[in-house]
């Protein structure tokens, strides 16, 4: 698949519609350009998944709130 783009006089560059649907951009995306072997790689720049987000909540809310955790932390330190 090949479809040509355009760059204008500040170097923004212009990506093309099929392009975009096929990645899933919309306005504001950042993409990361990679230069591999010759070729230059356009890819949607997306923060790495969070390998612990599944995990938050699992255990509940931690006794006593705030203070409670703030006194664990200094029954830990005491010990």
């Amino acid at each position: 698949m090949s479809f040509s783009g355009g760059i204008d006089s500040r170097g923004r560059v212009t990506v093309p519609r099929q392009i975009r649907r096929r990645l899933g951009l919309s306005a504001g995306d950042r993409v990361d350009f990679v230069c591999e072997s010759g070729l230059v790689i356009l890819r949607s720049s997306r923060p790495p998944e969070d390998v612990f987000a599944k995990y938050r909540g699992a255990l509940g809310k931690f006794p006593g709130g705030k203070k409670g955790i703030k006194a664990w932390l200094r029954d830990l330190r005491d010990y």
